[in-house]
């Protein structure tokens, strides 16, 4: 932007005064955008340490240690994707394995997502809109807390919001190629983060699909067509392996890695709108205001997609990437439960800028609802962000401290279950391999993990790990640290009678006890 000259200021104050504040204005105006990043910054490193690594985050941590090509095996027995687990291996080597470290690894493109989205409204509305874009998506709730995990989602979402700005530059200059080819590489690299990015690419094919002006639409254009075959030319190496897990669904069932999602119900649609605002499913709410809201942002959607008038209804392309990835899911899920909110994260994050254009709209005509609406929605949001620092009690780095600190030579450490053994991987400072508790199950069958889901990741190494029973551990062991969940029934069902308890300490719903084994 050229900045004007301001006679005016030159005339009162003397010229070098003049030059300041005309300096002061100019980089105030450039400049607008960093405020709003600090913010976002602020609000996503606050607390990103507090919580202790739970075991979906231990998983990832764990991939990442792998090589390239076996984080690429391994991806292909999981339930998701390798590219996260790649840049994550590399983000460690340059930067280390700490809990901050780690994290930031999904800080960093939450950050840069709120740079998205403000350049996103900004080519599809006003700059105050734009603002006020910023504003609300550097505190929408689902956000930051996904910017603090050691998991896809944010990079997912700055994936898909990149892709959804390039084709709005493809759709303003559909004989700018360029644009399709950027699509087309971002989109190909969210497939390549989490397999819910086919929900985006939906979203944008119903956009073109409804979308009418003076020209042919853009749908059938050779151009669009090209650049959806190059991502699946991109994808095409993963094939095999999304394949291969499709064929295994019973093995990932198994293991819990996919069939652990609740069916839904009527209130599943409100519940996720609370989930994206407060970061709880809002049914403890009184039912007129559980379901105000939640119709209120409803509402509020339809009027921004029905005032377009925009010969290209960007603002209807932004409500469809809001909320049909939501209505699929949740269709679906009355066949076969899939809807968790941080899947559609990514979606999610259009909800702040839809209602920043809606607040920017209001506030030409009725100036003092603008205030109250955008008072009331920041309102929601401190209160999600205040959920989101909530710290509980089951802080699993502190029993694992606790064993790091009180290990002796030929000690074992035994697990009960993998949801704690990944965590305690990465918190293991003895230099000892805990065993992971596998005894056989009610039926009779084999209680350990099978090469699909989390169990790719201890299976290549059974013989070391999985200890079937308490009485098969080493001959020299002289004491053993049992970590299991402190709630009955005991995960450890038949301790040895001669056996003698020396200590045992709880955290949360865990606990770590400590026997005393007699000589073999």
């Amino acid at each position: 932007m050229k900045f004007q000259k301001n006679h005016f200021i030159d005339r009162v104050l003397d010229p070098g005064a003049a030059q300041k504040i005309e300096r002061t204005a100019f980089w105030a105006r450039e400049l607008w955008l960093l405020p709003i990043l600090i913010l976002a910054a602020l609000v996503r490193v606050y607390g990103s340490t507090a919580s202790a690594i739970w075991c979906d985050e231990g998983s990832s941590l764990l991939m990442s240690q792998y090589s390239p090509a076996l984080i690429w095996f391994h991806s292909a027995h999981d339930v998701h994707p390798p590219l996260y687990y790649f840049l994550l291996h590399l983000w460690i080597e340059v930067f280390g394995n700490g809990i901050f470290s780690v994290r930031s690894m999904s800080v960093v493109p939450g950050i840069l997502t709120v740079a998205l989205g403000v350049w996103l409204v900004q080519l599809i509305a006003t700059r105050r809109a734009a603002i006020l874009a910023g504003v609300l998506l550097a505190l929408l709730p689902i956000a930051v807390r996904y910017s603090q995990e050691v998991r896809m989602y944010s990079l997912m979402g700055f994936w898909l919001m990149g892709a959804t700005i390039a084709l709005v530059y493809w759709v303003k200059n559909p004989d700018r190629h360029r644009y399709l080819v950027i699509y087309s590489l971002l989109m190909a690299a969210s497939f390549y983060t989490h397999y819910f990015t086919g929900l985006c690419v939906l979203s944008h094919w119903a956009y073109l699909f409804f979308m009418r002006g003076e020209k042919p639409r853009l749908i059938t254009r050779p151009a669009w067509w090209i650049a959806n075959g190059l991502i699946a030319l991109l994808y095409a190496p993963w094939i095999p392996g999304l394949i291969d897990q499709l064929q295994h669904l019973e093995q990932l069932k198994v293991g819990g890695d996919v069939g652990w999602i609740l069916p839904v119900t009527r209130y599943s649609l409100p519940s996720t709108i609370w989930q994206y605002l407060i970061l709880t499913d809002g049914l403890s709410l009184k039912w007129p205001l559980y379901f105000s809201l939640p119709l209120a942002v409803a509402l509020v959607a339809g009027a921004v997609a029905l005032r377009d008038r925009g010969p290209y209804k960007f603002h209807v392309l932004l409500v469809t990437y809001t909320f049909l990835p939501l209505v699929v899911v949740f269709l679906i899920s009355w066949i076969t439960p899939l809807l968790v909110e941080r899947y559609l994260m990514f979606s999610a994050l259009g909800l702040p800028m839809i209602l920043a254009i809606a607040i920017d709209q209001i506030e030409r005509h009725f100036r003092y609802v603008a205030i109250a609406m955008l008072m009331g929605i920041l309102g929601v949001e401190l209160v999600g962000l205040s959920n989101d620092y909530q710290v509980d009690d089951e802080q699993f780095d502190k029993l694992v401290s606790y064993v790091n600190e009180h290990y002796a030579a030929n000690d074992r450490i035994v697990v009960s279950d993998l949801f704690w053994y990944f965590s305690y991987v990465y918190y293991n400072k003895t230099g000892s391999e805990p065993l992971l508790y596998t005894p056989k199950l009610a039926n009779g069958t084999s209680g350990r993990p099978n090469s699909y889901g989390f169990g790719t990741l201890v299976d290549q190494d059974s013989d070391k790990i999985y200890l079937d029973s308490l009485e098969a551990l080493p001959g020299d062991s002289t004491r053993v640290w049992l970590i299991s969940n402190s709630e009955p029934p005991d995960d450890f069902s038949s301790i040895p009678s001669d056996w003698t308890k020396v200590t045992e300490l709880k955290v949360g719903d865990t606990e770590v006890r400590l026997y005393s084994i007699p000589p073999h």
